[in-house]
């Protein structure tokens, strides 16, 4: 063997020892259910942070580490995603919170792209939501595992049975819990191990800024403790198991099975459980498919993909930040990538690992991880990065969007402001930016799956880029993609109008509405029209 080959065996082996250690997973829920306080305190039980601050915090409690921007700290709402890596019982934990308002879905979506499970959060009094259904179906798509947590069992909500059945019954996912309550919602005592049968009772920190205390018990000392409230929860637990609900590995990864697991975030009753579930339940990174439907396995070299742009994390510098996820292989800092759509060399000398609204300088990564790559202004969200042969992964696909404005620059002396803003949230992705020759540049058309997408965009646009806007609505609410010998006819038509899409160039019609649609249809069937992804779908009518 020679000298070379023994070395790059000996880097594959590395590479799948730490990939082996990584857990990357999103976190889904509807607006509301906790997701920000539960990714803070995961973050509190693996020792990343000192204490936590809820969402709505009162006083001087300071706000969620993951919410940076000044707008979500306002509202209390996450509107962007963020990366937080967490060191915890020998793993690294890449834990990626999500937009949980359903008018960000689309950045929602480009992080589940990049993530090897999904912990789906309930409420305990709402179950499965609407938004909660509609990123299910992007992760049973990507035949994704799925974890499921019920959340705020320390406020009254439904019978754990009952959210049971809903799960099974509206999404198809039978669930196997994990732990099982002891008291009813809002008469949280503590958590039963199904596995092990030990009883962990928890008291309440003040506040609930630091961990929950836990006191283990067998189970004659807890059904002394508990009295009724032990004996109701052991009926249950006999009912689980004679139903069959237990852990199946196959089934959890095959997407069909979801372990269960109960707690309130806010309190962190659970949360430690939860987090033990992730490192021994979740899947380690593994090979990812190419554009040629090639697996990449997590050995070769350096591969990964951008999955998410965004500029002016740090108010001190105005840079823009490209998050990729690496797919294969070892990156090391000041390495030279090639950009796959280009081929040209793209230098890594300032590499970051982000926490929230921290920043630090990441030297070495592995297949799992998120990297951000500082001034990225070659980059845009899709593009695969590479060293070695050349790889390229599919195109993380666009939402169809149904809300559209006219933007235009309230200072017209600061129209390169405007331009250089109206861009910049092109490429991260804020909105879709439409144009034609008819509007000209000076008149971009925005494109938006909700509305407090442009409420972003007015944010950003007067607060970063000093050019603030005035957004005039379009009655329009469909659109679909065309092309070149259709659009001359279709953009003729009353009701209809053809435009580009900035950052690819596809060809977008937009339409009033369905009915107009259907009948434009119905009297040019010549005509390309094509579905856009809507929610992680295919949309239909």
């Amino acid at each position: 063997m020679s000298v070379d080959t023994a070395g790059a065996t000996k880097q594959e082996s590395e590479v799948a020892h730490e990939a082996e250690r990584r857990r990357t997973f999103a976190v889904i829920s509807h607006p509301d259910a906790g997701k920000s306080t539960l990714t803070e305190a995961l973050a509190l039980h693996a020792a990343a942070i000192s204490s936590a601050g809820a969402v709505h915090g009162k006083g001087d409690r300071k706000g969620v580490t993951s919410d940076w921007m000044d707008m979500e700290q306002d509202r209390g709402i996450s509107i962007t995603s963020a990366a937080l890596r967490i060191d915890y019982d020998g793993r690294v934990l890449n834990l990626l919170d999500t937009p949980g308002h359903a008018d960000f879905s689309e950045d929602t979506y480009r992080v589940l792209s990049a993530v090897d499970c999904a912990i789906m959060l309930l409420d305990s009094a709402k179950g499965l939501e609407p938004q909660t259904l509609k990123l299910f179906d992007v992760c049973r798509a990507r035949k994704m595992p799925v974890i499921t947590f019920v959340n705020k069992w320390d406020r009254p909500g439904r019978e754990p049975l009952e959210l049971l059945d809903e799960i099974e019954q509206r999404i198809g996912l039978r669930p196997t819990p994990l732990n099982w309550p002891v008291g009813i919602a809002g008469d949280f005592r503590g958590l039963v191990d199904r596995t092990s049968g030990t009883y962990t009772k928890m008291t309440r920190t003040p506040g609930g800024a630091q961990k929950a205390i836990e006191e283990v018990l067998d189970a004659d000392r807890a059904a002394e403790v508990e009295l009724d409230a032990w004996e109701q929860a052991q009926e249950e637990i006999e009912l689980l198991e004679a139903l069959g609900a237990d852990f199946d590995h196959e089934s959890f990864m095959a997407g069909e099975s979801s372990p269960v697991l109960f707690g309130a975030a806010l309190s962190n009753f659970g949360v430690g459980q939860l987090l033990d579930t992730i490192v021994d339940r979740a899947p380690a990174p593994s090979a990812k498919a190419d554009d040629k439907e090639k697996p990449r396995e997590v050995e070769k070299p350096f591969s990964g993909q951008v999955f998410k742009m965004q500029a002016n994390m740090d108010k001190n510098h105005r840079d823009r930040m490209a998050f990729v996820r690496v797919s294969s292989g070892r990156f090391d800092r000041g390495m030279v990538l090639t950009h796959a759509p280009t081929g040209r060399p793209f230098a890594t000398k300032y590499t970051q690992a982000v926490f929230g609204s921290d920043r630090s300088t990441i030297d070495t990564a592995y297949p799992g991880d998120v990297i951000a790559l500082v001034n990225a202004h070659s980059l845009a969200v899709g593009d695969t990065l590479y060293d070695g042969p050349k790889v390229s992964f599919p195109p993380i696909p666009s939402f169809a969007p149904e809300h559209f404005v006219v933007a235009r620059a309230v200072d017209a002396g600061k129209y390169k402001q405007f331009q250089r803003g109206i861009a910049q949230l092109d490429a991260e992705g804020v909105v879709q930016v439409l144009t034609s020759d008819v509007r000209g540049e000076q008149a971009p058309v925005l494109a938006a799956v909700g509305p407090l997408q442009f409420d972003v965009v007015k944010h950003r646009m007067e607060q970063e880029f000093r050019s603030p806007i005035e957004a005039s609505p379009l009655e329009y609410s469909v659109a679909r993609r065309t092309d070149a010998e259709s659009a001359p006819t279709l953009h003729a038509l009353s009701g209809a109008e053809v435009l580009r899409r900035r950052s690819d160039g596809e060809l977008l019609v937009l339409v009033h509405n369905k009915w107009r649609l259907r009948v434009i249809e119905r009297d040019n069937p010549s005509l390309f029209m094509e579905a856009l992804l809507a929610g992680g779908v295919d949309e239909g009518e």
